[in-house]
């Protein structure tokens, strides 16, 4: 019996120990970051990649672009539909070319996000997308027999809507293999963070407020800034490529089970995941699935966040987000 007694009296030792250690190390962690970002500048790099922009800032002693356009000069290689060179355009073209691991990889992703979504994340989605007039050819109304003919025969592939966010996380790699640890890199959008930005705070990213204004890339209104640190986020909409024909909107998300563009509420869809390519893919479907389908595939998906932006049945601009996520004003 007096053993026992003094081992209920050890347990809230051994809890205060535990707790000091954990209050401990978390200092010290805190103490490193502060003299790191006392010891080094934050970096600049901008550029031209997948044709868009991207702009990666990072706290290194040294620059490493040469690196960062490595990375993305990889990505490029394999998945670009612009590169005549690339994996991707020799499969299209009908040939059988030497697939690499970073193919097999991102290409095992894509079939993962496709049997999760019921389809609504399609990588053979090209034709259907070339024929409403969101790919390489102008604007044009497919025939029913058309469409119908295309969802048969669908061997193109297109990484469009994964490529950047594997190709935000390549650069993180690179960075973190020489030992950064304090970044940001955005690709068109998508987005890879960690640590903490040059104040010493969580990254801020805005989430643009949708509208048909902003296909010309007049408008910079954000509807939200989100804290993001040690995440990857991903956007995709619907109010940047569309087209009014017969006084009808046609946006370029095509729902790859019924060949035909999407019709539904949600407007905007962004994603929070460990990797942006799982954010990027997902966004898509999102963006195919609506608001309600969405948000039960988050259910099954603890590790991921969103920020979904739709209309109302009176049609007023209304948001939802998961509950963790850390929401600022604009």
């Amino acid at each position: 019996m007096k053993n026992k007694k003094s081992l209920y009296w050890q347990i809230p030792l051994l809890v205060l120990l535990i707790a000091g250690t954990f209050y401990i190390a978390r200092q010290n962690r805190n103490e490193r970051q502060k003299i790191q970002r006392l010891q080094y500048a934050y970096q600049h790099d901008k550029g031209q990649a997948f044709g868009t922009f991207y702009s990666v800032t990072y706290q290194s002693p040294a620059n490493l672009q040469s690196s960062i356009d490595e990375a993305l000069a990889l990505v490029d290689g394999e998945f670009s539909m612009f590169n005549e060179h690339s994996t991707v355009a020799a499969i299209n073209r009908g040939e059988d070319p030497l697939r690499s691991s970073m193919f097999e990889e991102v290409y095992r992703l894509a079939q993962q996000v496709t049997a999760d979504t019921d389809g609504a994340f399609d990588i053979t989605v090209a034709p259907l997308v070339n024929a409403w007039g969101f790919g390489f050819k102008n604007e044009q109304m497919p025939t029913a027999e058309q469409v119908d003919s295309l969802l048969k025969i669908r061997s193109q592939m297109d990484f469009s809507a994964i490529a950047k966010g594997y190709g935000c996380d390549m650069v993180a790699r690179a960075l973190e293999e020489h030992g950064v640890t304090n970044y940001m890199v955005e690709i068109g959008g998508e987005v890879v963070t960690r640590g903490v930005n040059p104040r010493g705070q969580q990254w801020n990213i805005g989430v643009s407020k949708p509208s048909d204004d902003a296909q010309s890339g007049e408008t910079t209104e954000l509807q939200t800034i989100l804290a993001v640190s040690d995440a990857a986020m991903a956007t995709s909409g619907n109010y940047r490529n569309f087209y009014y024909k017969g006084g009808r909107k046609y946006a370029h998300t095509i729902d790859p089970r019924t060949g035909y563009p999407v019709q539904h509420e949600l407007l905007s869809a962004t994603v929070l995941a460990p990797r942006c390519a799982v954010a990027d893919a997902y966004a898509t479907a999102f963006m195919v699935l609506g608001l309600d389908s969405a948000r039960q595939v988050l259910k099954r998906h603890p590790e991921m966040q969103a920020y979904l932006i739709y209309t109302d049945a009176e049609g007023r601009l209304t948001e939802w987000h998961s509950p963790s996520l850390q929401l600022q004003e604009p």
